[in-house]
């Protein structure tokens, strides 16, 4: 039978010793034979480890990936996660993935402000090869918020009103996804189908609700923030505001979403 000390391990993985480490101690990998003092390794940590870097590469984090190795996740509920993992992913061109320091570079924002902005929950990375990173997307978004500032909004202010959306958004959100497992999810894992056309139907399934959801949260959005701008004016502005803000209304300000 082959066994291996921690340091052979490590070399016939190609990781490190402290990432073989890390991983016992978040139970992602099970502890070693022990013969007095030294731990043995044997094939099935070999391949546990093959596992979890195949698991990272698909943008699992660590805390599903170890529910997933432990074989507390049904089948069928893997290639959901990696479908969540990879939704914004898709796309004609290979994702550029940055760090915070890229991403400052990038988008021409001071790394102390996204920092700051990240730090507040803000700024929502993405996990790629297990490490927070940000998009394009990302990089645009914050550019827009530099924007805003040039135009004289004050950034205490304006993170403030971020903070309170982003709760607000947060908690609606874990009503959609608890109203996803209720009504999709767990009626698909109590069906008799396989785990294969389970996994198959909830990946189609997630596919068809983001989309959706994220088009209908935008659009709604959008077209309220119009609403309350127009009424504002309206009670407030002056002729030649109004006058301004009749004609802008009358120019395409809102997405055609696709069919």
């Amino acid at each position: 039978m082959t066994k291996w000390r921690v340091e052979d391990l490590a070399r016939q993985a190609d990781v490190s010793v402290d990432t073989v480490r890390f991983y016992q101690k978040r139970r992602l990998l099970p502890p070693p034979a022990r013969e007095g003092r030294v731990g043995w390794y044997g094939q099935e940590h070999l391949e546990r480890l093959a596992r979890i870097r195949e698991l990272r590469s698909r943008g699992l984090t660590l805390a599903l990936i170890a529910r997933i190795v432990r074989g507390e996740l049904d089948a069928a509920d893997e290639p959901l996660a990696a479908a969540v993992a990879a939704a914004d992913a898709e796309g004609e061109e290979p994702e550029a993935f940055l760090t915070l320091d890229e991403l400052a570079e990038r988008s021409g924002v001071p790394f102390v402000l996204l920092e700051a902005v990240a730090r507040e929950g803000l700024l929502v990375p993405r996990v790629h090869d297990g490490e927070p990173r940000y998009t394009d997307a990302d990089a645009q978004i914050v550019g827009a918020g530099l924007r805003l500032l040039e135009t004289g909004l004050p950034l205490p202010e304006l993170l403030a009103l971020a903070r309170r959306h982003h709760e607000v958004t947060r908690g609606i959100a874990e009503e959609a996804v608890a109203m996803f497992d209720r009504h999709v999810r767990l009626p698909l894992r109590e069906s008799d189908l396989s785990d294969d056309d389970k996994a198959q139907r909830l990946v189609e399934a997630f596919r068809v609700l983001l989309p959706s959801v994220t088009s209908l949260v935008a659009h709604h959005f959008r077209r309220v923030l119009l609403e309350v701008a127009q009424e504002h004016l309206e009670a407030v502005g002056e002729d030649a505001e109004i006058a301004a803000v009749n004609t802008e209304s009358a120019r395409r300000l809102e997405v055609v979403w696709p069919s």
